[in-house]
């Protein structure tokens, strides 16, 4: 059952069950702020909470075998998950900044991970009802509004001329600026959450550069549905999972 087609559709079942969790508080002045700050200054919300609360206790009905790391929950000491081969990656809702401003730019992201690497990921943004999955050897698949899934592959565009660069809304870099001084670029969007490895995975981007630091939960689900938007093979990325410290150096995804 593990990376099925039926475990998957379980799953991105449970990312729209956490997105519903999370619109109960959307847009909502009193409900959606902070009830804690982390350590990297970011905000914890309700909606955070709840999210991963109902990501948990599905994934543990799901698969009770497979261990959850989410950012929202206990994160064990390295010596406890170093011999990990296989566990669930979770961030229950990515892109809260966007989410207290009002922003619908924020998603559900999980993700599967086996020997270090991603090989499936579902992301959801619930505001636009957006969904994206992938899983090892099946493509990486959309589905908006409720439509038919659709299929989608990166890198459609003509390699000559200017390239489409997605850049995070709230994290702008001077190093950032030097990458792109070195590329042509036609166009920059600023957009929030993993939505920006979507972006380039259906081809709606070429670039993704991101210069700071990222954890692992951030980028996992992405990181498959990347990976697998190839039209044959598999696209590379430098992520690995389950490292001492869970925090990603920079990286520029797409080309």
């Amino acid at each position: 059952m593990v990376n099925s087609e039926r475990l998957i559709a379980d799953v991105r079942q449970l990312a729209r069950d956490a997105g519903a969790a999370i619109l109960r508080y959307y847009g909502s002045s009193d409900t959606r702020q902070a009830i804690a700050w982390k350590e990297n200054a970011s905000p914890l919300t309700m909606a955070d909470r709840d999210a991963h609360t109902v990501i948990a206790d599905g994934l543990c009905r799901l698969t009770p075998d497979i261990p959850v790391l989410s950012e929202e929950g206990d994160i064990p000491d390295y010596d406890a998950r170093r011999h990990w081969t296989r566990f669930w990656l979770v961030d229950p809702l990515d892109g809260t900044k966007e989410f207290t401003k009002g922003i619908g730019e924020f998603t559900v992201n999980i993700a599967l991970i086996e020997n270090g690497a991603s090989t499936m990921g579902v992301i959801y943004a619930p505001v636009l009802d957006l969904l994206y999955w992938a899983r090892a050897g099946a493509g990486t698949w959309r589905e908006e509004h409720g439509a038919q899934p659709e299929r989608v592959y990166s890198g459609d565009r003509p390699a000559t001329g200017g390239r489409i660069v997605v850049q995070s809304r709230s994290h702008p870099s001077a190093e950032l600026e030097a990458y792109l001084a070195t590329i042509q670029v036609e166009q920059r969007v600023a957009l929030g959450s993993s939505l920006k490895f979507c972006w380039v995975a259906d081809g709606r981007a070429d670039v993704y550069p991101r210069f700071g630091p990222t954890m692992e939960w951030d980028v996992a689900a992405g990181d498959c549905i990347y990976c697998e938007s190839a039209r044959s093979g598999r696209r590379q990325t430098p992520f690995t999972y389950n490292k001492r410290e869970l925090r990603n150096g920079s990286f520029v995804l797409g080309a």
